[in-house]
């Protein structure tokens, strides 16, 4: 009788962490003067600001998230070892420094982007990062855009969603968006809290958090760069999603659908794309904070096999888990091996190991 194969452990791939938070003291200490002053009305404020580094009760979730935020190295690392993960890709937490006066932003960004740099420095194999800009300085940004990425060689960029109430789209930003894709690096588009404009629903039964708002401001947020033409202006730019899209392969069908008939009518600029083959050129995603092997398979189909990054979004999802959920989940070795960490060695020019 012939022998049986007997599977063995299968087998393991590199893994980056692509949606992965980050803090300073400094930020903290900046982000509570404004939540307490001029800012107060934002939905920021009670979504995350006060809830987290306002003195959060001992043993809390929110205790647990302030100490992982602004610990870099020692319990950060200890957690990646455990969960078996390479690299942490880190990003500073919303909001930022987007809520901030500009000449203030722009120190804060300048700072922040320094202490990011100093950790990679630190664990070279083990970090990457995403620089903060301020996009209501436009000059400063522009130069900081152009230093993160030639002298402290950091691998894209993250924005908080709205600034000042505004999205991306907005005239005014396009030196932020020429910059980002005369330097090839991508930006994450990251969600906040709600706008001012459109708080006010979200204000009760917790929706301005990361249980709806946050991802309906950043999926509003992206589906206006697509109908803007802001891609026929920018074709290279490249802007990455989390949260398994942000809702948007959902919506793909509908938006194509009703894109077409608003341009047939003349209620809408057309655009040389229609917004699936823009998600598909322009985008990509990631999987944090978002464990559900249905809607990965929905986003590898709407977005590419190329266009998909694992993530956990730490400190705010478990590694554990969320490293269980992608070895588990019914994909070929080649498809793994995409999502896990070539498509971010690509796309965010992560060197290999």
């Amino acid at each position: 009788m012939a022998s049986r194969a007997i599977a063995g452990p299968p087998p393991r791939f590199r893994k980056i962490a692509t949606e992965e938070a980050f803090a300073t003291t400094e930020l903290q200490t900046a982000w509570l003067d404004v939540a307490k002053n001029s800012h107060a009305a934002s939905l920021d404020v009670p979504t995350g600001i006060l809830s987290i580094f306002n003195d959060p009760a001992p043993g809390s979730n929110q205790d647990r998230f302030r100490r992982q935020l602004l610990d870099v190295e020692t319990e950060r690392l200890q957690e990646m070892d455990a969960a078996g993960v390479d690299v942490q890709l880190l990003s500073v937490t919303i909001p930022g420094v987007q809520m901030f006066a500009p000449d203030r932003a722009d120190a804060l960004a300048i700072a922040t982007n320094d202490h990011l740099a100093a950790a990679i420095a630190k664990h070279p194999t083990r970090f990457a990062g995403l620089a903060c800009f301020a996009p209501q300085s436009l000059r400063g940004a522009a130069r900081e855009m152009e230093r993160a990425v030639t002298e402290l060689k950091l691998n894209g960029f993250i924005v908080n969603s709205h600034t000042d109430d505004l999205y991306l789209d907005d005239p005014r930003f396009s030196p932020i968006l020429e910059a980002a894709e005369a330097l090839d690096r991508p930006i994450y588009l990251h969600p906040r809290a709600p706008s001012n404009g459109m708080a006010g629903p979200f204000r009760e039964y917790g929706l301005g958090g990361s249980i709806w708002g946050f991802g309906m401001e950043a999926g509003t947020h992206a589906v206006r760069l697509i109908l803007s033409g802001t891609f026929d202006r920018f074709p290279k730019l490249r802007i990455v999603l989390g949260h398994m899209g942000e809702a948007l392969p959902f919506w793909m069908w509908r938006l194509d659908h009703m894109y077409r008939r608003r341009a047939r009518d003349g209620r809408l600029t057309p655009t040389s794309l229609t917004p699936s083959e823009y998600f598909r050129r322009n985008f990509a995603v990631t999987t944090s904070g978002f464990e559900d092997e249905a809607a990965l398979n929905l986003v590898i189909d709407r977005a590419g096999i190329d266009n998909v990054m694992w993530a956990i979004d730490y400190p705010f999802e478990s590694s554990v888990d969320a490293a269980a959920f992608i070895d588990q989940a019914a994909l070929t070795p080649a498809q793994r091996a995409s999502i896990c960490h070539a498509n971010a060695e690509r796309l965010f020019r992560i060197t290999q190991a």
